[in-house]
């Protein structure tokens, strides 16, 4: 990877966002995607303690989708050997949400709270006990922070002249972001069809060298920053292992 790359944002939220990285490998580029995926550890419910189940469910069930509730992940705050307790209790007739585990430590909490758990029926009870710890998304996917992470080319759009007279005016669909004059624009800003933007214009399109556009969203146990930070560290801790061990 060159030193000089460069990191541009086409859109940022604290969920969602799509940048364009310069400078870097396809190598490099599929490694980062990989990293945010399946080894940037988060915190999720692993084992549960009942005290009381008389839902229609059984505990394997509610284990299961406590598991998969996203939790708020603070970087750096907790090791491999750490557990976050949990709690809910709900009684019926109510729906139990995410919302209602209370946990112990303030830094942890669901990263949303209206994720149904169950629906519980009048006289229903439902009390449990939970421990959160901290795992990779390649152990199990419920410790994956990045949901739904990609790359493509940047792609550069060049005027080659005018279109024939007579040429069908066939749709030119293209999806992700161009570079048009040093300037970014996303797709979304002529409906994905380059003809809208280019009326009658004969154009040549090609990819632009070591250049990706990302799109990253995560399940709010990280910010998009912070997912992208972890990942790079995971990236440079591998990089040193290696090094190390050629150097043996």
């Amino acid at each position: 990877m060159s030193a000089d790359f460069d990191v541009e944002f086409v859109d940022r939220s604290d969920r969602s966002a799509r940048f364009v990285v310069r400078g870097v490998t396809p190598a490099f580029a599929n490694g980062l995607r990989r990293a945010m995926i399946a080894d940037v550890p988060t915190l999720a419910i692993d084992e549960i303690r009942v005290i009381e189940n008389s839902s229609v469910m059984f505990n394997e069930q509610i284990a299961l989708r406590l598991g998969l509730i996203p939790l708020t992940t603070p970087v750096d705050e907790f090791g491999p050997d750490d557990v976050v307790t949990l709690a809910i209790d709900v009684e019926g007739p109510a729906t139990a949400y995410s919302g209602d585990l209370v946990s112990a430590d303030d830094l942890v909490a669901p990263a949303d709270e209206n994720i149904p758990i169950i629906k519980l029926k009048d006289g229903q009870r439902l009390e449990v006990e939970a421990d959160a710890v901290l795992d990779v998304g390649r152990e199990h996917t419920k410790h994956q922070g990045g949901v739904a992470v990609g790359y493509r080319h940047l792609q550069r759009v060049e005027i080659e002249g005018e279109r024939a007279e007579f040429d069908d005016d066939e749709p030119y669909i293209l999806r992700g972001v161009i570079e048009e004059d040093g300037e970014l624009v996303s797709s979304d800003a002529f409906d994905h069809d380059l003809t809208n933007r280019y009326p009658g214009k004969e154009l040549h399109v090609e990819d632009v060298p070591n250049a990706f556009v990302f799109h990253v969203e995560t399940d709010g146990s990280y910010t998009v920053d912070e997912l992208v930070e972890q990942a790079t560290r995971t990236l440079e801790r591998r990089a040193a292992t290696l090094e190390e061990a050629i150097q043996l």
